[in-house]
């Protein structure tokens, strides 16, 4: 049996997304749910900081174009947000990368985009 990684600070983070899909309903860019999430962040004292940016590095040469995650909370979980019509491999593989870079294990991938909010869990 496999543990669930954050398991309460990921079921508070994915209700006030569902809290802000209902309000907002579909059809914005990310950046309009970004910003409420920001909102519902500070109403609910939750620790995060938006657009963080890391570092990557090329067999010991830092690259010159960074990797800005949408949202990392408690400083353990990526929050990636989408608004598009559905969620892709490619979406997956890019919070698989920023797991990577930011050296953490769990990722929620969340689409505002469809009629009902959809969500992954992203374990690296």
């Amino acid at each position: 049996m496999s543990t669930l990684y954050h398991k309460e600070e990921a079921y508070k983070i994915i209700g006030i997304c569902m809290e802000v899909h209902n309000e907002l309903g579909k059809g914005f860019n990310e950046i309009v749910y970004s910003d409420a999430l920001e909102i519902e962040f500070i109403d609910n004292d939750i620790n995060y900081s938006r657009e963080k940016k890391f570092d990557i590095n090329y067999k010991g040469n830092l690259l010159p174009h960074k990797y800005k995650a949408d949202f990392i909370v408690d400083n353990k979980i990526v929050l990636e947000i989408k608004a598009i019509a559905c969620l892709t491999s490619a979406n997956v593989k890019q919070t698989l990368n920023y797991l990577a870079v930011s050296k953490l294990k769990l990722g929620i991938l969340i689409n505002f985009g469809e009629d009902s909010l959809k969500y992954k869990r992203i374990v690296l």
